[in-house]
């Protein structure tokens, strides 16, 4: 497991969950704290409860490991997952604009949503769909 694979993965399971807003900040090169944030936004304290729950027991099933640490409270509307290498920020919208995690490390590199094989087109069918447009002209 990487770290990276583990920050795409966490996003993931949070799009599954319904989490809105998911960004993963590459931090590498901005401090040794730690390599990504993942920073998905909850709805409700309910909704963060489930994103909590759900990531905890996702990434312990596939990776084997479960956070370090957990900070913050549900009623503080922010949780923190501390994977290491991988820190999860789950927050209700008024704390997520409130702290502007994404603008305090705007040197950070986002990291780009990677693609699934049900975005990929097989060649054949982009072979195929060239063929037919040729046709047409």
């Amino acid at each position: 497991m990487n770290a990276r694979e583990l920050a795409l993965r966490c996003r993931e399971v949070a799009e599954e969950k319904k989490a809105e807003d998911i960004v993963i900040l590459d931090m590498r090169k901005l401090t040794s704290v730690t390599d990504y944030f993942v920073i998905a936004t909850g709805t409700s304290e309910p909704h963060l409860r489930a994103l909590i729950e759900e990531l905890t027991e996702r990434i312990e099933a596939e990776f084997g490991i479960r956070p370090r640490a957990v900070d913050g409270t549900l009623k503080a509307n922010w949780v923190v997952l501390d994977y290491l290498d991988v820190i999860v920020h789950l927050m209700r919208a008024e704390m997520r604009e409130k702290y502007g995690l994404e603008i305090l490390w705007g040197d950070a590199p986002r990291v780009r949503r990677r693609r699934t094989r049900s975005m990929r087109v097989p060649v054949e069918q982009v072979a195929s769909a060239k063929k037919a447009d040729r046709a047409k002209t």
